[in-house]
């Protein structure tokens, strides 16, 4: 997923004047929040880790009779 963010834009408005965020994502549908979720989650990854991601422990899965 490459989904990357448009920070071209940039409004400044005052305290008073700001509106509420929980009204927007009201308006997204599901979908459109998962997406941007997954985003913010692969961004913060990419921060935090670099961009490698790896599994901590290697797991083997056997077969038990």
């Amino acid at each position: 997923m490459n989904n990357s963010i448009d920070r071209t834009f940039v409004r400044k408005v005052r305290k008073d004047q700001k509106k509420n965020d929980f009204l927007f994502w009201q308006t997204q549908t599901p979908q459109a929040r998962l997406e941007v979720l997954e985003s913010i989650r692969e961004e913060f990854n990419n921060w935090k880790y670099g961009n490698q991601q790896r599994f901590q422990r290697v797991y083997k899965i056997i077969k038990r009779a």
